[in-house]
């Protein structure tokens, strides 16, 4: 007994030292989350996650009152009720709604066009700022407004646009660092595709996939707080029930998993050509001068013509996206439907009218795994699985390569379907048409967008910083002798700009070999607002990468 009190006394020191180390490491990490103000977003995940399912419910119930007089229906079966009128209504209901679209555009909405997805990740890259709340909401009326006038594109990138935008605004009612901002910028996108889709994983997903671009530890309870509250009011007002009411769908044979591999490769040629065609008629719309408000009435006036043959192609398309994967098309009607609606959705976003890309990929998907699996059950009738499956594979695998976004992607439609058993099939057919859609492209549509505007996200983060940090930023102050702040261009030697980018300041200090040199204005040349330092230039690049990848593995 004494010796084990003896052993005891001498073990109390090291059990004091570790209880004392516990203690202060866990008095280290909570003073971390209250220095990061996390309890904070975790409230405003919350509230955000309120406001913006009830936005997402207002914009679709805006859509379906669009459509209720020219259509007769405020339901999705745009097809059905398309079918029973003159072919002038469906000709003038485009082209009609594309005027009020066009001057809306023209004398209301900055920029004179709406607002996607792209516009999103850029704000994420500007530290979650730069998504202004009035234009925001007027980009998503205008969207509505297009949606139910028989434009054919998609609600969700929209309202993944809204959803942002409340996101950001709440965040800017209070002083957060720039990461917490791009947290609840991302909360916000969370609940949006939660609401949209009834679909709350593929929402967390999809805001850390697409959006933040990492799966930080930090900014996950967060999300899943808005995507869950986002589809608990969607629940609540619409049902919990499944975009697409299929039957059960059963892998007939492991033999097909080839035929599901050449599907992937079938879909990455119709997902490339899907974004070949969008960017070819912006540029071609890009090139033509004509007044905004006229873009979306001619855009309108040819969706229009296209669905006297095709009426298919007006609006969202989910009843045809259903009809698909209920083995109810046939095969030369799924072929050309691939074809008229890439023609509609092209048409439809170069002429500036508002919507997304994510319903006509899922679109296009069902179209092509639907043709896929009518052509594969008559070479092989007692292998091949229903039409149905395939185009359910097809539908992923299409929508995955066109947003460069294969693991939420194949979640939407595990949720949006309830085919959680074709998963090993879908996650084939999904990674082989991102791969190969990445090894044309490149990149996905939303950064494709992007790079028009001179911001190559998909390139990495010091390619983005180099581009986007300007001298302005890391400049020391101008002499305090006024006379020390003229500079005589072509006289004084090298000089900035101090809208220079930080890759041009680097290689203007590497060409001339200074270790500092004068910043003008770019109003005046003969004004020196700044001293720049080569030393510095790279002190700050050094700090933005370090504090980018802290926030990525937080």
């Amino acid at each position: 007994m004494p010796d084990r009190l003896n052993f005891l006394y001498r073990l109390a020191p090291s059990i004091r030292s570790g209880i004392a180390g516990l203690l202060a490491g866990i008095g280290f990490n909570f003073r971390e989350f209250l220095r990061q103000k996390s309890h904070i977003v975790w409230l405003l995940a919350l509230l955000i996650g309120s406001f913006v399912s009830w936005a997402a419910i207002i914009f679709r119930e805006i859509i379906s009152l669009v459509q209720l007089p020219w259509l007769g229906t405020a339901t999705e079966r745009v097809v059905s009720a398309a079918a029973t009128l003159p072919w002038y209504m469906i000709v003038a209901g485009p082209t009609i709604g594309g005027l009020l679209v066009g001057l809306l555009l023209q004398y209301m909405q900055p920029m004179q066009r709406t607002f996607s997805v792209a516009d999103v990740i850029e704000a994420r890259v500007k530290g979650g700022r730069g998504l202004p709340f009035w234009p925001g909401i007027s980009s998503a009326l205008i969207t509505a407004l297009s949606l139910g006038s028989g434009a054919s594109a998609g609600r969700e990138g929209p309202v993944v646009h809204l959803g942002a935008t409340i996101g950001a605004s709440v965040g800017r009612l209070f002083q957060l660092p720039d990461s917490a901002h791009r947290i609840l910028l991302a909360c916000g996108v969370a609940s949006a595709v939660s609401a949209s889709f009834n679909a709350p994983i593929a929402g967390v997903l999809f805001a850390h996939e697409v959006i933040l671009g990492h799966y930080a530890m930090s900014a996950i309870s967060p999300i899943a707080i808005a995507a869950v509250t986002g589809t608990v009011f969607s629940r609540l007002w619409f049902g919990d029930v499944a975009a697409f009411v299929i039957p059960g769908h059963q892998i007939t044979s492991y033999w097909e998993f080839p035929a599901f591999a050449l599907l992937g490769l079938v879909s990455a040629l119709v997902a490339i050509l899907f974004q070949f065609a969008l960017i070819g008629t912006d540029w071609v719309a890009r090139n033509i001068s004509m007044p905004v408000w006229l873009r979306p009435v001619i855009g309108g006036f040819a969706v229009g013509l296209i669905a006297l043959v095709f009426p298919d192609v007006l609006g969202v398309g989910y009843e045809t996206t259903d009809a698909a994967l209920k083995d109810q098309l046939p095969l030369a009607m799924l072929f050309a439907l691939l074809f008229a609606k890439t023609a509609a959705t092209a048409i439809t976003l170069a002429s500036r009218f508002g919507g997304g890309i994510f319903s006509p990929s899922l679109y296009l998907g069902a179209m092509t795994g639907g043709a896929f699996g009518l052509i594969a059950a008559s070479v092989f009738p007692e292998l091949a699985s229903s039409e149905g499956l395939y185009a359910i594979l097809g539908m992923g695998a299409v929508a995955a390569a066109v947003l460069g976004a294969p693991f939420s992607t194949t979640m939407i439609v595990f949720e949006l379907t309830g085919g959680y058993t074709l998963s090993i099939a879908l996650l084939l057919t999904v990674s082989i048409a991102t791969g190969l859609t990445q090894a044309v492209h490149g990149k996905s549509y939303f950064h494709w967008l992007l790079g028009l505007r001179g911001y190559f996200v998909n390139d990495g983060i010091h390619r983005f910083l180099g581009e986007t940090v300007k001298v302005k930023d890391f400049m020391d102050p101008p002499p305090a002798n006024e006379e020390d702040c003229i500079f005589r261009p072509g006289q004084d030697g090298s000089y900035l700009h101090d809208t220079d980018s930080l890759e041009s300041a680097l290689k203007s200090f590497d060409s001339c070999g200074e270790a500092s040199l004068p910043v003008v204005s770019t109003k005046d040349a003969t004004r020196i607002v700044g001293q720049a330092r080569h030393v510095k230039a790279l002190n700050h690049f050094n700090s933005e990468l370090i504090k980018a990848n802290e926030e990525e593995h937080h």
